[in-house]
C-alpha cells in the first residue's frame, strides 16, 4: 500500500534488461536533481530482467536513501512498471521516463515548471532519434488516430517522460498498453495538459524493446479507451444505439419482403436477403441485453467498491471545518 505523501517529488523509471544503463543514468539523475532544493525519491521498477540489471540497482540502492527498488517476479511489461511506480510513489509530483537513457534527465526542471500550472506535462520528441520506418512512422500515425479518437490532442503520445501531479495518477487504473493514454485517460477527469519539447538521444546500450506487433495491442487498447471516455457509465448508449439502428434495418428488410410476399405474390422463403433481415433483428435484440447487462456491471461495480462517477479537483468553504 503506498505511503502517505512526504516528498515533493518521484521519479519513476522502468527498466528491462538494461544493465549499462541503470549506472548512467542515475548518475544523470542525480545531478539534475541535486541542483533543486527539493526532497525525492527515484523509484526504479524491474521488470522481470535476466541479466545484470539487478545488481546494478541494488548498486544504487546500497549507497544512495532516494533510491527505491522494485522488482518484479516476471516480465509484465511497461504498464505493470509505471502502475506499480505510480502505487508507491510518495511524491506530490510524479515525473515518468525510459530507463535506456534516451529521455534526457536535464529536461526534469523544464517538466516542474510547467506543472506549476497544469496536471499532466508531457514530453515530445520533437527530434526524435529513432528509425523512420520501423519506429517513427508507425508512431506518428498513432499520435494523429490517438488524437483524433479521444479528442486530447498531443504531438507524442509515446513518451515516457511526463509529469502528473499526484491526484491524477492515484486515480488511474492502467492495464494492457494503457500507459501511454494516460492523458487521454486522464482527460475524463477533467485534467490540464500541456506538451513541451524534450531532449531524444540515440540508445547507447542494448536494443530495443518495441516489437511491430505491439502496434495492433495499441489499436485494441485505443478501444477500450474510448469505449471508458464515451460509455463506461453508459454502456446502454452505445450497445443500444447500434442494437435499435441494426434492428430497424432488420425491420425494414422483413417490412419489404412482406410487401412482396403479400402485395405481389412473390415467394421470398429461399431470399437471403430473409435471413439477414432476421438475423439482424436478432442481434439487435442481443446488443441490447448486452447493454443492459453492462449497465447493472456499471452499478455493481460503483455500489460495491464505494466509487463516485465525479472527480473533485478541490474544494472551497469559508467554513473551516469543511477543510
Amino acid at each position: 500500500m503506498a505511503l502517505e505523501p512526504e516528498l515533493d517529488l518521484s521519479i519513476v523509471v522502468p527498466v528491462f534488461n538494461e544493465q549499462d544503463s541503470v549506472l548512467p543514468l542515475y548518475n544523470e539523475i542525480t545531478e539534475v536533481i541535486g541542483a533543486l532544493d527539493l526532497k525525492y525519491e527515484l523509484i526504479m521498477v524491474d521488470d522481470g530482467s535476466t541479466d545484470a540489471t539487478f545488481a546494478r540497482l541494488q548498486e544504487v540502492q546500497t549507497k544512495d536513501p532516494h533510491a527505491v527498488i522494485i522488482r518484479f517476479r516476471r516480465n509484465f511489461g511497461q504498464t505493470a512498471a509505471l502502475s506499480a511506480g505510480f502505487d508507491y510513489a510518495r511524491g506530490d509530483v510524479v515525473i515518468t521516463l525510459d530507463g535506456d537513457m534516451q529521455n534526457d534527465p536535464r529536461d526534469i526542471p523544464g517538466l516542474l515548471e510547467k506543472i506549476e500550472e497544469y496536471d499532466i506535462v508531457s514530453g515530445w520528441r520533437k527530434n526524435r532519434q529513432d528509425k523512420a520506418i520501423s519506429r517513427r512512422l508507425p508512431s506518428k500515425v498513432a499520435n494523429i488516430l490517438i488524437s483524433w479518437v479521444t479528442g486530447v490532442k498531443l504531438k507524442d503520445y509515446g513518451c515516457t517522460l511526463k509529469a502528473y501531479r499526484r491526484d491524477v495518477v492515484k486515480n488511474i487504473k492502467l492495464y494492457g498498453e494503457m500507459h501511454r493514454f494516460i492523458p487521454a485517460i486522464a482527460s475524463g477527469m477533467g485534467v490540464t495538459y500541456c506538451e513541451i519539447p524534450t531532449n531524444h538521444r540515440p540508445r547507447q546500450f542494448g536494443k530495443t524493446k518495441y516489437r511491430i506487433s505491439r502496434t495492433l495491442r495499441v489499436i485494441l487498447d485505443l478501444i477500450t479507451v474510448k469505449f471508458m471516455l464515451s460509455y463506461y457509465t453508459r454502456p446502454i448508449h452505445v450497445f443500444g444505439s447500434v442494437g435499435i439502428a441494426v434492428g430497424l434495418i432488420g425491420l425494414l428488410i422483413c417490412s419489404y419482403l412482406s410487401v412482396l410476399k403479400l402485395g405481389f405474390g412473390q415467394s421470398i422463403g429461399g431470399r437471403p436477403l430473409l435471413l439477414l433481415g432476421v438475423l439482424m433483428i436478432v442481434l439487435s435484440a442481443c446488443l441490447i441485453i448486452l447493454g443492459l447487462m453492462g449497465e447493472i456491471l456499471v452499478r455493481i461495480y460503483f455500489e460495491t467498491q464505494g466509487k463516485p462517477i465525479y472527480a473533485i479537483r478541490d474544494i472551497h468553504s469559508l467554513n473551516k471545518e469543511d477543510g
